[in-house]
């Protein structure tokens, strides 16, 4: 028996999409390179596989003319993509008007102004792309509509949740909106837990201590970024924070001893000064993958999330693409080594952040770190100094690396408080860069363009500008 459709909105543009995939010879899935966009590949590959549609998979780190160009020429009557496409509905458009191919797009970025029959993006129905449903989300709803008599694909819900939280859509509230009817289907289906938890990073893998230390969203003095003074408060718990000489994790306590340490951590806050409504954000939703297993990064969906980024940015999106279809060999191995060195230079390129500082516009603040921070990467660093002391929350920050030798790539993150004002960075990235002859989009809260090398300061006056208009 057929399962309902989890976001009913979107059931129609699901189903005639899936309609017209089920007619191809062959289809080539196209997908964004980045946790949400491997999330969205494995999700559409395992649906098409298991509905018998012969395909191959491509990443590509930005749809533009030149890779779209390159796509036609693959010579595939259909072509799949998601978590991109939309923006460049514009370019993708003429190739249809060609022949080249036929599109049908899952995603949930800003469309451009065009349009095409087999399109499914929660922005055409009045849902909100950027904390609503994600790009693996949209490939959800194909995935739920491809569905054949052998059975359903709601255990697919746990990957399109990863991609959501990597994403960034989880708010304090959870994922909300069409992302948690996708929660429900995967804790129907058996294949997802979520429950409030301590809302910090590392649940699983992290050692205590780091738990701690590392837990930079709310800035708890004498423990965040202390590794001396986070030993310490464990020391002052009631609770084995050691065991056999080892450091024990948030995964290997028992419900006791966690409400134990999560009541410290409160009354540790309090007594620091801590905002109450930074206190609140403590806890939070915990999205756990039940059948992987207990203390690695794949139990957790933001740590999973994560380890899939380490593999995009550094070009390896096959590596995760292997590890969410199954692969637990080779191609975890090798994420893990990414991850490793992932992690290495976000530290040392929020390190030089901090040292550097940054230069302040009226309405917003920016960094160029030309080529020491990968391109791929600096705008994870910017996030990551958003909420360290490097920056000033009250204004979006805009980071510069350089992409090739001719071209910059920019990327910019704000804060949901700056979003609530008005702040739309997608708009910001797309009118500033488009005036200096580049292109770019995203989300309100996180955006990204490229453009030409030399137009770094007449970009800046462009954006600081619009950021102006918004918030006034």
């Amino acid at each position: 028996m057929a399962v309902a459709a989890p976001v009913p909105d979107l059931a129609a543009r699901a189903t005639d999409c899936a309609d017209r995939l089920r007619e191809a010879d062959r289809v080539l899935l196209a997908s964004h390179i980045d946790a949400d966009g491997i999330t969205s590949a494995a999700i559409a590959s395992t649906a098409f596989a298991r509905a018998g549609i012969d395909h191959e998979v491509v990443f590509e780190k930005q749809l533009n003319a030149d890779s779209i160009a390159g796509i036609a020429a693959r010579e595939f009557d259909v072509v799949c993509f998601t978590d991109f496409g939309s923006g460049q509905l514009d370019v993708i458009a003429d190739h249809e008007t060609r022949g080249d191919f036929v599109p049908v797009i899952a995603d949930h970025h800003q469309p451009a102004d065009s349009d095409t029959r087999y399109h499914l993006n929660p922005l055409l129905e009045g849902i909100d792309g950027a904390s609503e449903l994600s790009g693996a989300g949209a490939s959800y709803l194909l995935a739920r509509a491809l569905e054949g008599p052998d059975g359903d694909n709601r255990d697919l819900a746990g990957l399109a949740v990863v991609g959501a939280v990597g994403d960034m859509q989880d708010s304090t509230d959870g994922l909300v909106g069409a992302n948690e009817s996708i929660v429900a289907d995967g804790v129907d289906a058996g294949v997802l837990d979520a429950r409030t938890d301590l809302d910090l990073y590392g649940r699983q893998t992290r050692p205590l201590p780091k738990f701690l230390e590392y837990a930079s969203d709310v800035r708890i003095p004498g423990i965040t970024n202390d590794e001396a003074g986070a030993i310490s408060f464990l020391a002052d718990v009631d609770v084995d924070a050691k065991r056999d000489g080892e450091w024990r994790r948030w995964v290997d306590l028992d419900a006791e001893e966690r409400q134990r340490l999560a009541s410290a951590l409160m009354r540790r806050a309090v007594a620091s000064g801590v905002p109450a409504d930074r206190i609140e954000s403590l806890v939070g939703t915990a999205y756990t993958l039940v059948d992987e297993e207990p203390g690695t990064e794949l139990r957790d969906v933001s740590e999973f999330s994560t380890l899939l980024n380490a593999t995009a940015r550094y070009e390896r999106g096959d590596v995760g693409l292997a590890v969410c279809l199954g692969d637990r060999g080779d191609a975890l191995a090798e994420a893990r080594r990414l991850l490793r060195t992932h992690r290495k230079n976000l530290s040392e390129g929020l390190q030089w952040v901090k040292s550097e500082g940054v230069t302040h516009e009226e309405n917003l603040q920016w960094f160029d770190a030309g080529s020491r921070i990968r391109e791929t990467i600096v705008g994870i660093v910017a996030g990551m100094a958003v909420g360290s002391p490097a920056v000033d929350r009250s204004k979006p920050v805009i980071a510069f690396a350089e992409e090739s030798a001719e071209e910059l790539k920019v990327s910019s993150r704000g804060s949901h408080a700056l979003v609530r004002q008005g702040l739309d960075l997608s708009a910001v990235m797309r009118e500033a860069s488009r005036s200096v002859g580049g292109d770019g989009g995203g989300h309100d809260v996180a955006a990204g363009a490229t453009i030409p090398l030399d137009e770094r300061d007449a970009f800046l006056a462009a954006a600081d500008r619009v950021v102006g208009d918004q918030l006034s």
